[in-house]
């Protein structure tokens, strides 16, 4: 099968999760027998690392994008001149700050992306179209129902079905204003029908996006994320004292403060002496206040050798990282659809405490890999974390339960296999029916 893979690329300077596994999903599609084409929206697709996502050719170019949005001028401006804007060094400089990941501030332009070619007219649709009809792909592939503006040209033009992976749209939509909320939930609803099958990652979230886009049970199929199990060796034993660590963008959505503040209220208690709070991940300059905060926190309680901020996420640091540490988490104030740091967490032996919010109980009791608690307060991680460090070999054996749970069920093999299958579903629809 031929397949085309778009991406929304998110840059490098955080750990963005639902970025990370795309190289090694093409990887494992292609040891399928499958021709993959990768394309990018926005900002490459790339760990810190550089995998193969990194050389995919991207349409509709960030900088661009913003600046021809922002000033009308532009919109009229030769294709070769918005191409320029977008180049390599310049998209790495806008990686760096927070306007591509701000919700808040791009309402009008992710509804002029969503609304596609009904949207603000853009030569990226005609170089994308031109693009995809000379690979020839079976079946289209976007990684998340944010790009969904472009499935009905898509479909129209050649003829082919489109699939689409559902993954934490809901967090975006819902950071838009009121108004721009409810207008994105409309087009969403009605771009969906351009779509032969969605691939959400979670039973919750397929739930969850059925009610917001109106889908039937024959109109998606859960796909589980999986991981190299190969790049996350299993935990070696340690005699030292506790660290408990946190894997995502250091950011105050993604719970980096709520832990912090947790953590400090543990060392208090003085019933774990010289345990430690690692923190990897990255972050954007709208993080920065957020960092500097986190370090003030912990000079004011006398815990600051108790910190770690380490820098750089790709896949060997992030193995590194997960090898040193007791337990994981990442405590997202409203919950995310799946939590793929879960299962990075749980191949290397490391038990994850997480809120009992999102997707994040459907993956904790599956796996048997963690703890969940709830409230998603300071008080309840504290008491949740206590819980866990006092008793070490139940931490084990969360630990060993993760792994055997990855190993059997969470692979970027099954994943795969999984895709695989969804695509077959798209092409014939009747057929996957038993018709």
């Amino acid at each position: 099968m031929r397949i085309a893979f778009i991406a929304a690329g998110s840059g490098s300077r955080f750990y963005c999760e639902n970025c990370a596994g795309e190289g090694s999903l093409v990887r494992a599609l292609r040891s399928r027998g499958h021709e993959i084409a990768l394309a990018s929206f926005y900002l490459p697709v790339g760990d810190a690392e550089g995998n193969v996502a990194a050389h995919a050719p991207l349409f509709y170019g960030a900088i661009g994008m913003y600046l021809s949005h922002r000033l009308p001028v532009l919109r009229s401006a030769p294709a070769r001149l918005l191409r320029a804007l977008d180049a390599p060094a310049l998209l790495a400089l806008a990686g760096r700050f927070s306007g591509p990941t701000q919700p808040g501030r791009l309402e009008a332009l992710t509804l002029s992306m969503l609304r596609g070619e009904e949207g603000r007219p853009s030569t990226n649709l005609g170089e994308l179209l031109r693009w995809l009809e000379s690979i020839r792909p079976d079946v289209v592939h976007l990684s998340n129902g944010l790009l969904l503006g472009v499935a009905g040209a898509i479909r129209r033009a050649l003829g082919i079905p489109v699939s689409c992976t559902l993954q934490d749209e809901d967090t975006w939509i819902e950071s838009l204003g009121g108004r721009a909320r409810a207008v994105a939930w409309k087009i969403l609803r009605e771009r969906a029908a351009d779509v032969a099958l969605f691939t959400p990652v979670s039973r919750y979230f397929g739930r969850l996006m059925a009610d917001h886009l109106g889908l039937s049970d024959e109109r998606y199929v859960v796909v589980h994320p999986g991981i190299d199990l190969d790049s996350f060796p299993e935990a070696a034993s340690s005699d030292g004292p506790p660290v408990i660590g946190y894997l995502s963008r250091i950011s105050e959505p993604m719970g980096a403060g709520l832990l912090a503040d947790a953590f400090i209220l543990l060392a208090r208690e003085g019933r774990f002496p010289g345990t430690r709070l690692r923190l990897m991940g990255g972050s954007t300059s709208a993080d920065a206040q957020l960092v500097r905060s986190l370090r003030q926190r912990f000079v004011h309680a006398g815990l600051a050798e108790s910190l770690e901020i380490k820098a750089g996420f790709g896949p060997r640091a992030r193995a590194l990282f997960l090898g040193g540490i007791s337990a994981l988490c990442v405590p997202v104030l409203r919950g995310e659809a799946f939590g793929t740091f879960m299962l990075e967490a749980m191949a290397a032996e490391v038990p994850v405490v997480q809120p009992r919010l999102g997707g994040f109980p459907e993956v904790v009791q599956d796996t048997g890999g963690g703890i969940l608690y709830e409230p998603n307060t300071t008080e309840a991680l504290a008491s949740a974390l206590g819980r866990l460090l006092a008793d070490p070999e139940g931490s084990r054996t969360l630990g060993r339960a993760g792994r055997r749970a990855v190993a059997e069920r969470y692979t970027v093999g099954r994943m795969a296999a999984g895709l695989e299958a969804a695509f077959e579903r798209a092409r014939c629809p009747a057929a996957a029916r038993g018709a």
